[in-house]
């Protein structure tokens, strides 16, 4: 896997050029297919973490021009230090640097408490190049249903976006949606963020007293679920216990926007949901509850779930990687096994019985 994901690094990045590499690693999709290329199941969520430790051992900085930061359990926390050393290796500024520093940590943070979908990262990695162009591949898992849910970031559409609280992410890739997902980077929670902004750079005091006008009487389960016990609702109801010194310490630094608020230490899931509920219990500005997630694991029939996949585009993801293993430096049947196992994952994402043309569908 390493000989194999060296060769095919270098021919795309002699081809494309960093950058578009970083691009289609940011791909849910193409990462799932790369993976399958170099040994693995297409529907094997261990795809995210071998596949991202392979590419810190075959990445070289030298041949590549990129360099990878982290990995999973105690080594996601190692990037914060890698990446200056890195970076330093580049020749990278040290705005450059602290860039890339800010990439990391505020990924992580806007998986673990701007979206709030059940999923508890343990795995982050970040890839950047010799300009400071980056990617972030970090992983979730769910501890009740034990499934993963893996996010993909570039630098590229943050730019295009809006920054890292708009619509961030160039996918996410899970094998099925959660009911109810506090997301706060939607669109659609816009108006939430600004009074959740408000909220917090007001008087720590009007704070505490809108709170305790909702907890007093009734819980906020009763108000988000109508009055019937949900399940899924767990993990939303308002925090019992809130840490009211840092709201004081929020009100004295007076954050400019909803980014700079979320990006202070401290300021976790339990202080987003907080704001995000009183905005919309009491100032009637709803946020989205809707599951980010936009790609699964595995591929079906034609019921739309989640979304279409759009055939030409694969079909070019395909050709890409096909190109890649063809002009890799490799044995005729390294070539040849690799190619094998490409053609067996596009069958298996488009099998012929679908009929020809048209589009497939994920489930």
């Amino acid at each position: 896997m390493v000989r194999l994901s060296h060769a095919m690094a270098k021919v795309l990045v002699d081809a494309y050029g960093q950058q578009e590499f970083l691009r289609r690693l940011s791909d849910p999709l193409w990462f799932q297919a790369f993976g399958c290329v170099l040994g693995f199941d297409w529907h094997s969520s261990g795809v995210t973490t071998v596949v991202t430790g392979v590419l810190k051992q075959s990445l070289s900085p030298d041949v590549h021009g990129i360099a990878i930061a982290g990995g999973k359990g105690r080594k996601s926390t190692s990037a914060m230090s890698d990446i200056p050393k890195l970076a330093g290796d580049f020749g990278l500024s040290s705005a450059k640097t602290e860039s890339l520093l800010y990439a990391s940590k505020m990924s992580a943070k806007v998986d673990s408490a701007a979206v709030q979908d059940g999923y508890s990262l343990y795995h982050h990695a970040i890839l950047f190049d010799e300009r400071g162009d980056w990617a972030v591949v970090q992983q979730g898992m769910n501890a009740e249903n034990r499934m993963a849910r893996r996010y993909h970031w570039v630098s590229d559409s943050l730019k295009q976006q809006g920054g890292y609280v708009l619509a961030p992410h160039a996918g996410i890739i899970c094998e099925q949606k959660t009911a109810r997902t506090l997301d706060m980077t939607s669109k659609e929670s816009q108006e939430s963020q600004k009074v959740s902004l408000d909220l917090a750079r007001g008087d720590t005091n009007n704070l505490k007293s809108s709170i305790y006008k909702l907890t007093a009487e009734n819980t906020l389960d009763r108000w988000l679920l109508g009055g019937e016990p949900t399940k899924n609702m767990t993990g939303y109801e308002m925090p019992r216990r809130l840490d009211w010194d840092l709201f004081s310490r929020i009100y004295d630094v007076q954050p400019k926007n909803y980014e700079e608020l979320l990006s202070m230490q401290g300021v976790g899931a339990a202080t987003v949901r907080a704001l995000a509920l009183v905005s919309e219990l009491i100032y009637g500005t709803p946020a989205s509850w809707q599951d980010p997630v936009k790609y699964s694991f595995a591929h079906g029939g034609k019921d739309g779930v989640p979304h279409p996949v759009a055939r030409k585009v694969y079909d070019q993801s395909i050709k890409y990687l096909e190109g890649a293993i063809d002009g890799a430096e490799l044995e005729r049947e390294e070539r040849t096994a690799a190619l094998k196992k490409l053609a067996k994952f596009s069958e298996t994402m488009f099998p012929s019985s679908e009929g020809e043309g048209g589009e497939g569908q994920l489930s």
